[in-house]
């Protein structure tokens, strides 16, 4: 029971891996693609997953329920800059596919996909023990992740542009 949420992510990423390669087998937006399914893969087994990664190691997590902190605000440390830096490539994605979303709107959807990170955790860890806390800090760094990888995009493209220009 452990394992079945990885077992699900793994099927589900061969069978978009599968799709993709067929889809966009000779599309010059293929190692975009990709890398944006890699990124998926790999953000999806360290958030839903018994499989955990403490900046230096990656261990199993043992069964158990998690924990949920709903009020106490911890807006600093190493775990709240790894959730920033694990959301910035989605906050360049969603600027990248959808660009004419304004900034605003990108943080309000960071606040959306970051709580539905975390209630999909706790549901994980309730029914299937992966042993995933719910944190507020989490929704926060999360979001801000996301809005900082769309700021990032935002500020690559008018230098690009700019350059261009010149």
């Amino acid at each position: 029971m452990h394992w079945i949420p990885l077992l699900v992510i793994v099927i589900l990423l061969v069978g978009a891996f599968l799709l993709v390669i067929g889809k966009f087998k000779n599309s010059k937006e293929m190692p975009l693609i990709l890398l944006t399914l890699v990124y998926f893969a790999g953000i999806s087994i360290i958030l839903f997953t018994p499989i955990s990664f403490d900046g230096t190691s990656i261990y199993v997590m043992s069964p158990g329920i998690g924990r949920v902190n709903k009020l106490r605000l911890y807006l600093h440390g190493a775990g709240f800059i790894e959730n920033i830096i694990l959301t910035i490539p989605l906050g360049l994605l969603l600027k990248k596919f959808v660009p004419q979303l304004p900034i605003l709107v990108i943080g309000i959807l960071g606040i959306v996909i970051s709580s539905g990170i975390e209630v999909t955790q706790h549901f994980l860890s309730l029914y299937f023990l992966i042993n995933r806390s719910t944190d507020v800090n989490d929704i926060i760094a999360n979001a801000l992740g996301i809005v900082i990888g769309s700021i990032l995009l935002v500020a690559y493209t008018r230098l690009q542009l700019n350059h261009n220009n010149q």
